[in-house]
C-alpha cells in the first residue's frame, strides 16, 4: 500500500505508517511528546499505539468524546495543560482519535506558542478519509460547525485500518457517506464500485478516498476554488447536524448521517438547477436510504434549518453558495439556490 504525498506531509497506511512514525520521532529531537485521546481511543487504541511507538510519552491528555465537546473551552483546558506539563515550541502533539480529536488537536497545536508540530492518527473511517486530511483545524461556535480555526498542515497522517474494528457499525457507516461523496464529486467509477461492492473498509478503498481528497487539496489548499467541491452535501448537511445537536427533541446525528441527508437534498437541487439526470437523482437517494435511516423533518424543523444556512462558512457577500452535481462524478461550485427549491428538496426527501 503506497503512501499518499500531500503538500508538506505524507499520509502513510498500515506498516508504512508505523515505520514512518518511528523514523520521524528518532530523527527529530522533540523536547516533549504528548498524546491527545478521548475515553474511547484511550481504551481501544492507546495500548496498541504505545506498544508500537516504543518511545516515552510525557503526558496523555484526555477529553470527552463527541461533537458537543469540540469548543474553545476544551481548547483552553488543553492549552493550560500543555503549559503545566512544560510544553514548548519543540514539543509534539499526537492526535489519536476521530474527527473531533484531529480537528481540535490540530487547532490547539497550531495556536499553542504560535504553533507546535502535530501528527494525526485518525481512528474512525470518517477521519481517515476526510477530517485528518488537508490541514483544516478548528472548533465549533455553539452549535455552529467549524466556525473558528486555521488551515495548518500536520507533520504526517498515519492510517491504521485495524482501528476500525474498535468502532460500532454506526460510526463506520458515517465515514462511508464521505467516501460516497468523493465518488459523486470526482469519480463516477469509484461511486459505482463503492455502492455495489459494500466492502468500503478495505484499505484500498480508504486509500482511494484519501487520494481523491488529496488531489483536490493539492490544487487548492486554501479553498479559493476547486476545494469547494468537497462541500457537496455539507451546506444543508451541516445546518441539519447543528440543528439536531442543539434541539433536545431531535436525535443527534453523526456527521456522515447528516451529510447523507444533505446529499439527497442537494442532489435534488442539482437536478432542478444543473440538469443532474432524474435517474442519477433516484440512484443517489436509493443508495443513501439503503444505509441511512430516513430522518423526520416537519415544517418548523425545515424553517429552523434554513435559518442556519446564513452561518455557512462558504457564504460570501450575504449569498449562500452551494456545490451541486451536473452528473455523477462532476461537481460545480458557487451556485445560488432560490428559497422555494429548498422546500421542494425536503418534500422530495420525505416522499
Amino acid at each position: 500500500m503506497e503512501s499518499v504525498k500531500s503538500q508538506s506531509y505524507e499520509v502513510h497506511l498500515g506498516q508504512l505508517a508505523e515505520a514512518a512514525l518511528k523514523q520521524h520521532i528518532a530523527k527529530i529531537n522533540y523536547s516533549k511528546v504528548f498524546v491527545l485521546v478521548d475515553e474511547n481511543t484511550k481504551e481501544h487504541c492507546l495500548p496498541s499505539f504505545k506498544e508500537m511507538l516504543n518511545h516515552p510519552i510525557d503526558h496523555i491528555f484526555e477529553i470527552k468524546s463527541g461533537e458537543e465537546h469540540k469548543h474553545i473551552y476544551t481548547c483552553l483546558d488543553l492549552w493550560k495543560q500543555l503549559s503545566n506539563f512544560d510544553g514548548d515550541r519543540k514539543s509534539l502533539l499526537i492526535n489519536l482519535g476521530g474527527g473531533v480529536i484531529t480537528d481540535m488537536g490540530g487547532f490547539v497545536a497550531s495556536t499553542f506558542k504560535r504553533g507546535i508540530d502535530f501528527i494525526n492518527i485518525p481512528t474512525t473511517l470518517l477521519s481517515m478519509v476526510d477530517a485528518s486530511i488537508g490541514g483544516k483545524t478548528g472548533v465549533d461556535l455553539g452549535a455552529l460547525k467549524n466556525q473558528i480555526g486555521v488551515i495548518n498542515q500536520p507533520q504526517m497522517v498515519l492510517v491504521f485500518p485495524e482501528f476500525l474494528k474498535t468502532l460500532d457499525p454506526r460510526q463506520v457507516t458515517s465515514g462511508y457517506a464521505e467516501m460516497l461523496k468523493h465518488g459523486l464529486i470526482m469519480d463516477a467509477e469509484y461511486w459505482q464500485n463503492l455502492k455495489t461492492d459494500g466492502n468500503f473498509t478495505d484499505a484500498s478503498c480508504i486509500q482511494r478516498s484519501i487520494a481523491l481528497k488529496n488531489e483536490v487539496v493539492l490544487e487548492d489548499p486554501t479553498e479559493k476554488g476547486l476545494r469547494k467541491i468537497l462541500n457537496f452535501g455539507h451546506t444543508l448537511g451541516h445546518a441539519i447536524e447543528s440543528y439536531c445537536l442543539e434541539n433536545p427533541n431531535k436525535k443527534t446525528l453523526l456527521h456522515g448521517e447528516a451529510i447523507a441527508v444533505g446529499m439527497i437534498l442537494e442532489g435534488y437541487l442539482s437536478h432542478e438547477l444543473k440538469g443532474l439526470p432524474k435517474l442519477s437523482l433516484l440512484e443517489i437517494k436509493d443508495v443513501f436510504l439503503k444505509y441511512f435511516d430516513l430522518v423526520e423533518f416537519d415544517d418548523n424543523d425545515i424553517r429552523a434549518i434554513l435559518q442556519l444556512l446564513k452561518y455557512d462558512k462558504k457564504n460570501s457577500h450575504g449569498d449562500v453558495n452551494f456545490v451541486l452535481l451536473q452528473s455523477i462524478g462532476t461537481a460545480v461550485t458557487d451556485v445560488k439556490v432560490p428559497v422555494e427549491l429548498f422546500y421542494k428538496a425536503f418534500a422530495y426527501y420525505r416522499e
